[in-house]
């Protein structure tokens, strides 16, 4: 069992077979502020898939949820985990669309950085956004990272190529803002 990450705010906890139909809900309920952007599990079987995925070495994927209420708000991974001389990951994350702007993302992208760099001994974590998409990439200013540069078509995402900007954090940059 992965360990639990706690904030002020939210709380970081692996996701369990009980979690699928509270998540499934809150990602039907964000559909619409989610398109084009990301894809969360709206049904049972991606669901499972994202569980079968949270189980594999070179994952290690979160759900967010709230301290008050320890509702589910939202999701948070570091994915493709490359060690040796790299000792890299891809940082994804979503909120439903009606925890947004309350600063719980911040606060689960610092929570998940500290694990990546204290627990797991990384050095980079990257994290591609879509240009247009000022919410996530503020997240991404507050919390420490850099934009490296832009990726032309990068991800397929709602069926579509998709340009994205590259933003990266490295551990000494990280320690450097704590």
């Amino acid at each position: 069992m992965k360990k639990i990450l706690r904030g002020k705010k939210v709380f970081l906890r692996p996701p369990k077979v009980e979690d699928s139909a509270e998540y499934i809900q809150l990602a039907k309920q964000s559909e619409k502020f989610h398109r084009g952007l990301i894809k969360m599990a709206k049904t049972q079987k991606d669901f499972n898939a994202f569980l079968e995925r949270s189980v594999k070495e070179e994952n290690e994927c979160f759900l967010v949820c709230r301290t008050q209420d320890k509702a589910i708000v939202g999701m948070i991974n570091l994915s493709q985990i490359i060690r040796g001389v790299f000792q890299n990951a891809y940082l994804g994350y979503g909120l439903g669309v009606k925890f947004t702007g309350k600063g719980l993302m911040t606060e689960a992208v610092e929570l998940i950085l500290r694990f990546a760099f204290k627990d797991l001994k990384l050095h980079r974590i990257e994290a591609n956004v879509q240009p247009d998409n000022a919410a996530s990439i503020n997240v991404l200013k507050r919390t420490g990272f850099t934009k490296e540069g832009f990726s032309p078509k990068y991800l397929k995402v709602g069926g579509r190529w998709r340009d994205h900007e590259r933003w990266a954090i490295i551990a000494e940059d990280w320690r450097k803002g704590k």
